[in-house]
């Protein structure tokens, strides 16, 4: 007979057995067992302490994200679990694999509202693919086995296990067996031929096609597969925000950023194509606006590993239903290779607008009083990196900013809160990325708003010595809502400027490198010190409070419909 070990020495072998090597978390009464035997782990899981449980489940996000591998998460009850719920419903929007590990009380209390007792799994099912209440210790290894499983494969997304206290200090046999199945989850269908053939054919009579790359490219890791189709067919690429760096920014497919505050070109465009392959993308209404008006001559094929997003919000002609790696590699040899030069190059006339009567603005800024523009900083930070770092961003008009003058050489490099928009989601989130890919570069652009909301992260560099780059794009107003306030409500800033702290004073609290940028002149060098600096280092520019993102196309109106300012729509010739 096997040696009998706890519930919560079960979790941490299940665990290790998974391939955990780093877990996030914040201790507390319930999950207390497990933290004890944790203590005896630490040679083979790495625990990092958040100072909020936010936080931890940010990181998480980012880790994976950045790593590929799942995120793992461990909380407390009561408070603690239900301060996981924001991030879960923010990894469900965006399709990110994480395990949430929370304590619960003893069986024996459950339903009798004991201290810090709360209904984990009726509050989580929501916000995640999966949760499970485990009572008995010799559930808790085929629990751990297909939270993982769930997690991992089809869309990937959140679940959550809740571990009633007893069961992590009761006894029970250890045995792991990995989770490869479960009935009636089906997560890598079978593509009928036919499927195939019929997309393939819609593909080689097209005229005038057009990929829509989203996350789900790089989920499925098929940047290659989208490049080579791409490139056979000449094919021009728009993407999501999330698929931004699906394929090289310099690629000369690549024609850039689709929706609310996308690029000209892929938006215009979208409306005279006549067929789109939309990969791995749910069709968001920031990339789509009014569905009525969108796509209007278009064939659409829609490919994704989640049947539910067809037809859901724009009805497609043919549905695909596999992962972009699956559907991208088996169509590859059904396309015809093409030259499609006069649809490739009517792109050129937008990008030629959006350069000069935008982004030329935005970057060679002459504010008078020296103040920054967010455009201007972004570029000099990204070519300061090569254009090759990790970018991370929060939520806003610095997110916004950023994915449009960010540029991206290898994948796996942009990391935002999308489907959700959790401000605060920026900071753990580039921590989280960090830890998992060490070897990179990675650098924050988070706004004065975001970054507050998380502000106690610091404390995770601090300890950890995690080497993060943050530029805070600091324009003393909650400045996205500034900007629906200035466009759409007769410039009525209600609750959006913000009195703040001393950043750098309170980033040297934390043991952090920081410099204040106050004017123009001071960037260049600034930039090249935080570059340069061997650790973590807060850039606190002080932005122009009237920088607005532009393009723009404001909410109800059609993808094409695009102000170029505050006054002016985009009229093509």
């Amino acid at each position: 007979m096997s040696e009998k070990i706890t519930g919560s020495e079960i979790l941490i072998r299940a665990l290790i057995d998974q391939g955990v090597d780093t877990v996030f978390g914040y201790p507390g009464g319930t999950i207390m067992p497990v933290y004890d035997r944790l203590y005896d782990f630490t040679d083979r899981i790495r625990h990092y302490l958040a100072r909020h449980e936010q936080g931890a489940i940010h990181a998480a996000e980012g880790f994976a994200r950045a790593s590929g591998k799942p995120g793992v998460v461990i909380a407390t009850s009561g408070p603690g679990a239900m301060n996981l719920t924001t991030g879960l419903n923010d990894a469900l929007m965006d399709s990110t694999p994480i395990v949430a590990i929370t304590g619960q009380v003893q069986s024996a209390l459950l339903g009798k509202d004991a201290f810090q007792e709360s209904d984990v799994v009726s509050v989580m099912l929501p916000v995640t693919k999966w949760a499970i209440q485990v009572r008995r210790p010799e559930d808790i290894a085929p629990a751990v086995a297909r939270a993982f499983y769930i997690a991992s494969s089809g869309r990937p997304g959140p679940v959550v296990i809740d571990i009633a206290k007893d069961a992590q200090t009761n006894m029970a046999e250890y045995k792991f067996e990995p989770c490869t199945f479960i009935r009636s989850y089906d997560p890598d269908p079978e593509i009928p031929e036919q499927v195939l053939s019929e997309a393939a054919a819609i593909l080689n009579e097209a005229k005038r096609p057009m990929i829509l790359a989203g996350h789900g490219i790089t989920i499925a890791k098929a940047e290659e597969e989208l490049i080579s189709l791409a490139e056979k067919a000449d094919i021009p690429v728009g993407c999501t925000m999330l698929g931004l760096s699906s394929i090289p920014s310099g690629h000369p497919l690549n024609k850039g950023l689709l929706g609310m505050h996308g690029n000209l070109g892929p938006n215009i465009n979208t409306n005279k194509a006549d067929v789109i392959l939309a990969v791995g993308m749910r069709f968001d209404d920031r990339v789509t606006g009014d569905t009525s008006k969108y796509a209007p001559s278009a064939k659409i094929i829609h490919i994704d590993i989640d049947a539910s997003e067809f037809d859901k919000t724009v009805k497609s002609n043919l549905h695909i239903h596999a992962s972009a790696k699956t559907a991208l590699s088996k169509l590859l040899p059904l396309i015809e290779p093409q030259k499609r030069s006069e649809w490739v190059d009517s792109f050129s006339q937008h990008e030629e607008v959006e350069s000069e009567r935008v982004m030329k603005r935005e970057i060679e800024a002459s504010t008078p009083d020296g103040k920054m523009l967010m455009g201007e900083v972004v570029n000099k930070v990204s070519e300061a990196f090569g254009h090759d770092a990790i970018l991370v961003t929060d939520v806003g008009q610095n997110q916004l900013f950023s994915v449009r003058y960010f540029k991206f050489k290898s994948p796996r490099s942009c990391i935002s809160s999308g489907g959700l928009g959790t401000m605060g989601f920026g900071l753990p989130a580039a921590i989280g990325a960090k830890i998992g890919v060490p070897y990179r570069n990675v650098v924050l652009f988070v706004g004065d708003g975001g970054l507050q909301m998380t502000i106690e992260e610091l404390g995770m560099i601090m300890e950890y010595n995690v080497n993060v780059k943050i530029v805070l794009l600091n324009n003393n107003f909650l400045g996205n809502v500034r900007q629906w306030q200035h466009l759409f409500f007769n410039s009525r800033y209600s609750a959006t400027p913000m009195v703040n702290p001393d950043f750098k004073t309170l980033a040297s609290a934390y043991g952090i490198a920081a410099e204040d940028v106050p004017h123009r002149d001071n960037l260049d060098e600034a930039i090249s010190r935080m570059v340069a600096h061997d650790g973590a280092f807060l850039l606190n520019v002080n932005i122009d409070e009237e920088d607005m993102v532009f393009p723009m196309t404001p909410g109800g109106h059609g993808v094409d419909e695009i102000l170029l300012n505050s006054k002016e729509y985009y009229k093509p010739v």
